[in-house]
């Protein structure tokens, strides 16, 4: 959607009122219970599993997510539902209106799963981008309710310093226990299986429950649900899986994902090496000051690729940025990196993959891979 649409021109010129599709689905969903899952990652998957549980419980219910999720046909729906549940979106919510997004849903229960600096072409600066979450919770209505991560230190902080008319609740990762590539839950010393992985997933996990109870869905049926949940598409998932090797992929683009999703595979298969390979893709990826953020993010990975194509850099009007400036960002001499798609297929397709896993972390498709395709033929 751009400034100089024809569309929004020609309305723009007739007088017409225009909404953001923020604004119409506030308008939309004025008289209903709004529930909104913010935070600069895991929005996506929170969503997905709060729908997931309430739709097997029967509850009716209207929603807005990011992605296309497994047992839903769209990924919005309006109805006369008297509850919308929404993914709530920091980025702007058009060329005309340059508030955030989930400035404009006023929910009367609200969820932020934690803060890690994104957008940097809206927010050139980690102070701004913070005060867009310190805004959201002085935003809520007095006497609404908060549930928010403690295991983030600087929501903790902002937590602590915003929103004194609201109910406040902590969540953080549950016990668990991982045998043989598999999690359980402990909750009340019962033992619950979930599909999903990963300390931040877990967390994720457990702040869709605080949002269900809340909905009137108790924890051990919320449980009992929640175990055939695969996770959102891209979100970790896998692709493929022998005896000895698991594929996975993943939307993971900023230092903050990346790091829980490398961490992630590498504690779910402790005694396998692990492959991790990037993309470089959004535009705060490919600016060279915000390259520094990936400082570390690779580390738990004992082979480390990072792909980008010198094409996406010059369409991004951003400065070139040469193989050497990439390894002193993650801070790894040993990082390999490919700018060909063809030199990064061969490179994974002459490697043993037995013991080892492979994962793939893009917001794009490696230059125009398929994906899954070549997973499966590294398996085959």
């Amino acid at each position: 959607a751009l400034i100089d649409n024809p569309e929004l021109v020609k309305a723009q010129k007739m007088g017409i009122k225009v909404y953001s599709y923020p604004e119409f689905i506030y308008e939309q969903s004025k008289d209903k219970k709004r529930v909104v899952i913010a935070g600069s990652h895991g929005k996506t998957t929170i969503t997905s599993m709060v729908l997931h549980v309430l739709k097997k419980e029967g509850v009716a219910f209207d929603y807005l997510v990011g992605a296309q999720i497994e047992g839903f046909d769209t990924m919005v729906r309006l109805s006369d539902a008297s509850i919308i549940v929404l993914e709530g979106d920091e980025y702007l919510s058009s060329p005309i209106d340059r508030r955030p997004k989930f400035h404009l849903y006023h929910p009367q229960l609200a969820l932020i799963s934690g803060i890690a600096w994104d957008h940097i072409n809206v927010f050139p600066t980690w102070e701004s981008y913070k005060d867009q979450f310190s805004q959201f919770i002085d935003d809520l209505t007095p006497g609404a309710q908060l549930i928010y991560c403690t295991a983030d230190d600087t929501l903790s902080e902002i937590v602590s310093k915003h929103g004194f008319a609201i109910t406040k609740l902590g969540y953080n990762t549950p016990d668990h226990e991982i045998r043989e590539g598999k999690t359980s839950i402990i909750v009340d010393i019962k033992s619950y299986g979930v599909s999903v992985f990963g300390e931040h997933n877990l967390q994720n996990l457990n702040g869709a429950r605080f949002i269900c109870e809340q909905l009137g869905v108790h924890h051990s049926t919320f449980f009992e649900s929640i175990k055939d949940f695969k996770g959102a598409s891209r979100r970790l998932e896998e692709i493929v899986r022998s005896e000895l090797c698991s594929i996975y992929k993943d939307f993971a683009h900023s230092p903050s994902k990346l790091v829980a999703t490398v961490n992630a595979v590498k504690a779910q298969w402790p005694n396998r090496k692990l492959v991790a390979c990037m993309e470089l893709h959004t535009f705060s990826s490919l600016t060279k000051q915000f390259l520094l953020e990936y400082e570390d993010t690779m580390d738990k990975a004992d082979e480390a690729i990072v792909f980008y194509k010198e094409e996406t850099v010059a369409h991004k009007k951003l400065e070139p940025i040469d193989p050497e400036e990439v390894k002193m960002a993650f801070g790894r001499s040993d990082l390999k990196i490919y700018t060909k798609t063809e030199e990064l297929q061969k490179s994974l397709e002459s490697g043993d993959w037995n013991g080892v896993n492979l994962l793939l972390m893009s917001s794009g498709n490696f230059g125009g891979m398929n994906v899954d395709e070549f997973a499966k033929g590294l398996l085959a």
